[in-house]
């Protein structure tokens, strides 16, 4: 098969050449009108779709002048990123509107749980090396931090095993713990959208003896000291 597929890209070699060409000059035509039509072409050239698009052109030009630069046309797989601008699309959308606000919000407590796991990775992974040993596969502290971490994802590739006693009871610990861990980052999310709902629902009115600001929608009273709203 790849004696096949070799066959054939050599008969269409050209016609390949100058598909290339064509798409080449089509990202190039794209990138100056970019230039040329934005308000501000400086920030589009230093921003990162600017970059990559700069980065997915100039491997074909430069291998005109310098030879042996073939292998930089691995750069041109960087124009698949330009995929990621359906994601711009998110922002006309409610839910997803949401979801980021949430995110916006809740990323201090994420980060902190990210660091806590990190942590965590590094000691159950010092803790592995010291009792197994390289005999048992654990060669290195980076080696069985990585097991940690595959441990505790529940992912288990089985390319690293304990054999003693102590070490599978402590990966059985492990496996156990990944099952809460996993859970804690969608519970700080969750609690982070359902209060951005309650939120929605609530009249942003300023009460004009207490200045309490939420309120039920479309309530006519302060909840809090009774005065009447909207006066």
């Amino acid at each position: 098969m790849l004696e096949s597929v070799a066959s054939i890209y050599a008969k269409y070699s050209k016609l390949f050449e100058y598909v290339e060409w064509v798409i080449t000059l089509f990202f190039t035509a794209e990138y100056i009108l970019r230039i040329v039509c934005v308000k501000k072409p400086l920030k589009y050239v230093l921003s990162f779709y600017g970059i990559i698009d700069l980065l997915s052109t100039l491997p074909k030009y430069i291998s005109l002048f310098v030879p042996g630069a073939y292998a930089l046309s691995t750069l041109r797989a960087l124009r698949l990123l330009r995929v990621f601008r359906i994601l711009k699309l998110g922002r006309y959308v409610g839910a997803s509107n949401t979801l980021m606000v949430s995110l916006h919000k809740s990323r201090a407590k994420i980060a902190v749980f990210l660091f806590s796991v990190l942590i965590l990775t590094i000691i159950l992974g010092t803790m592995m090396y010291l009792i197994e040993g390289p005999k048992h596969g654990f060669t290195s502290i980076p080696k069985s931090i990585y097991w940690a971490i595959v441990t505790l994802t529940t992912v288990g590739y089985g390319d690293i095993a304990p054999a003693t006693l102590l070490g599978q009871l402590i990966a059985s610990l492990v496996m156990i713990m990944g099952y809460g861990i996993i859970a804690v980052p969608t519970g700080i999310i969750g609690a982070e959208i359902s209060q951005n709902q309650q939120e929605s629902h609530l009249n942003s009115e300023h009460c004009p003896t207490c200045m309490e600001d939420k309120h039920l929608e479309n309530s006519n009273y302060c909840h809090k000291c009774g005065s009447r709203l909207n006066e």
